[in-house]
């Protein structure tokens, strides 16, 4: 399964490269590469070449061991995490969220809220209301009857931020802990989660990034331990989850369709949101360019924090 990719040890620093000129890149382009992302206020730029390091370049005082915020590319994170609570039988994705989360959890009434499940939240289908004072906020008076659960594709901070409480909930276990013990220390990483307003945000290393996204290059396989069994799940997680957005899958973001929809508007857009993008790239993307691009059939995992 995992035949031609590496894998970093757990612990230390070490890390395989190749050079660009044996893969055949542009070398005489890397420097305005890198001229680009320094007046973009990149931190840290990473590019992987089946697990190992092609490129891999640090602007300003950051550097190898700093630790930067993931914003909404950690999104994917609990989409994975939440394949392993269902694989372990703590939920189902048919599960009314207020099985987790008690009744009363949005200002919807009781009948419109069961309606809501654990895949609606995965999916951005939740039909709460974006586009209110906050949408962040996770409070009842916050989250309200737009339509029926499953009708409307909207870009919602709030109802995925409750996703953590679902898996606190179903599993009984702290969600940084679970986290940890599930994925974090099989692949690695470092970082934690931090909560910050109604959000709760993840912090790591840009290697740690690059960590996941290999991970998600093998199909939820770390070299012989496999943290996710469940293939199903994985191929509904990263490909068109929904008939309403099918550049969307479960938190991440699928180049190569045919439409798009885009956070705070309704508007299907044609073609692709990443033109120049390989079609089976998947990114997990947050505020103020946090990326994390993967492109199977490349063999690429590209990082960019800043």
């Amino acid at each position: 399964k995992s035949q031609g990719i590496y894998f970093p040890p757990l612990t230390g620093n070490n890390w395989e490269s190749i050079s660009p000129d044996s893969l055949g890149w542009c070398t005489e382009n890397i420097d305005s590469l890198y001229d680009f992302l320094n007046q973009k206020n990149t931190k840290a730029f990473i590019i992987l070449k089946d697990g190992k390091i092609v490129i891999e370049h640090y602007f300003d005082s950051f550097n190898v061991d700093s630790l930067w915020y993931w914003a909404s590319a950690g999104k994917t994170l609990t989409a994975f995490l939440t394949g392993i609570a269902q694989e372990e039988g703590y939920l189902s994705l048919s599960d009314s969220t207020s099985k987790y989360l008690g009744s009363g959890w949005t200002s919807c009434s009781p009948e419109k809220e069961k309606l809501i499940t654990i895949w609606n939240q995965l999916t951005m289908t939740s039909g709460l209301k974006d586009y209110v004072a906050d949408p962040y906020c996770t409070d009842p008076e916050c989250l309200i009857y737009q339509s029926d659960a499953g009708t409307r594709w909207a870009y919602h901070n709030a109802p995925y931020t409750l996703l953590d409480e679902v898996i606190t909930n179903a599993t009984g276990q702290n969600y940084n802990n679970y986290f940890n013990n599930k994925i974090r220390s099989k692949i690695g990483m470092n970082g934690l989660w931090i909560p910050s307003g109604y959000n709760n945000v993840y912090f790591s290393t840009p290697r740690s990034m690059a960590r996941f996204g290999i991970l998600i290059q093998n199909k939820g396989i770390w070299e012989n331990d496999t943290l996710l069994h469940d293939a199903n799940y994985f191929s509904s997680m990263i490909n068109t989850s929904q008939n309403l957005n099918e550049s969307y899958g479960y938190l991440w973001w699928l180049a190569g369709k045919e439409t798009y929809m885009l956070p705070r508007t309704q508007f299907v857009f044609p073609g692709t949101w990443a033109p120049d993008a390989p079609a089976d790239m998947i990114a997990a993307l947050g505020k103020n360019g946090q990326t994390l691009n993967v492109v199977p059939s490349m063999g690429l995992v590209i990082v960019r924090m800043g």
